[in-house]
């Protein structure tokens, strides 16, 4: 049945929601939910857009089958779920909701590599006995053990805590989401480091047959547009200071040849008209604003190379949003007009 309203779906609950709600927040998009259905929402700045609750596994699914035209889930159930006949990927690093799926064993088998969990899985196969691989992500799963060589192995599928499985002899080891690891800790599990299927984070995809609709592209433009700008942004101030100079000319020198301070494409340096009653405009001296942009790693260094030239007042803003030029994936999305 077709339709024509325009559909985001987001995560219904858990970090991943609250994390995706103050993202979608600092790119100036509030999401709020209906207080009599708690299951569907609205968004600012997207007043055509209507906002569904959903688990991050049901996202992808309704993206690829049409029910929604956009969702911001896990990178790992978009790459699990194999659906790329039927979706666009439209931005895969949100820069939040970061972990790896990863092979975790036994801490009491000797196994600490995927070239010995090979040599384990052909041990149990010499007494007839597959690999027993307990996940949720089945496709990256298999594709990955046959990749490596890791036979036989039998995938079993389990929700909840799969990390249990193998203290109760349920499974042999697990393939997992794995953040800061101590789960696996906890229930005597060990993480192999070249056991790391994925690197996944939170990402922004879209039904392919919906972005030929002119209304839902304009969505999936002013998404990315906001986005891109604000994830060029994060951690860069905008600092503003005042400099004594003979002239412009003389204060772009200093701050081009006596510090590092050179922005973006360069510092922008202004007269700044004087005040005909104060101490300085009665001693000739000249004063410009001069602006540059900074990362945080560079504020501190910035600011003291600005007062070796004489710098003072320095105002320090952080920065929400960097436009440029057209970003490369609004650049991708346009070709497909």
């Amino acid at each position: 049945m077709s339709r024509t309203d325009i559909r985001l779906a987001l995560p219904s609950k858990g970090r991943l929601q609250s994390a995706t709600f103050e993202f979608l927040a600092r790119c100036g998009f509030d999401v709020k939910q209906s207080s009599t259905r708690g299951y569907i929402g609205s968004i600012s700045g997207l007043p055509g857009v209507t906002v569904l609750f959903q688990r991050p596994r049901d996202i992808i699914v309704s993206v690829a089958n049409g029910g929604v035209d956009f969702g911001i889930t896990g990178y790992d159930v978009i790459a699990d779920a194999n659906v790329d006949a039927h979706t666009t990927l439209l931005h895969e690093a949100l820069g939040y909701g970061k972990c790896k799926l990863a092979i975790a064993v036994p801490e009491a088998w000797p196994v600490t590599n995927v070239a010995e969990l090979r040599a384990k899985a052909a041990q149990l196969a010499e007494v007839g006995t597959p690999l027993r691989v307990v996940t949720t992500f089945h496709t990256i799963t298999e594709r990955f053990f046959q990749e490596q060589q890791i036979t036989p192995f039998t995938l079993i599928d389990a929700e909840g805590s799969l990390e249990v499985l193998p203290e109760i002899g349920a499974a042999d080891i697990i393939v997992d989401l794995v953040e800061t690891g101590s789960t696996l800790i906890q229930n005597r599990l060990r993480m192999l480091p070249d056991g790391i299927l994925l690197h996944t984070q939170a990402s922004l995809v879209a039904n392919s047959k919906a972005l030929s609709r002119p209304e839902v592209k304009r969505v999936a433009i002013e998404l990315l547009e906001y986005i891109e700008a604000h994830l060029r942004a994060q951690g860069h101030f905008f600092i503003v200071a005042n400099v004594r100079g003979a002239s412009l000319e003389d204060v772009g020198h200093m701050m081009t040849t006596q510090t590092t301070l050179g922005g973006l494409q360069g510092p922008t340096i202004a007269p700044i008209y004087p005040n005909p009653h104060s101490a300085a405009a009665n001693a000739g001296q000249h004063w410009f604003a001069v602006s540059i942009v900074v990362s945080r790693a560079e504020m501190t260094h910035a600011i003291n190379q600005l007062r070796a030239i004489g710098g003072s007042g320095v105002v320090v803003t952080p920065i929400t949003y960097i436009f440029e030029e057209q970003p490369e994936r609004i650049a991708r999305l346009k070709l497909g007009e």
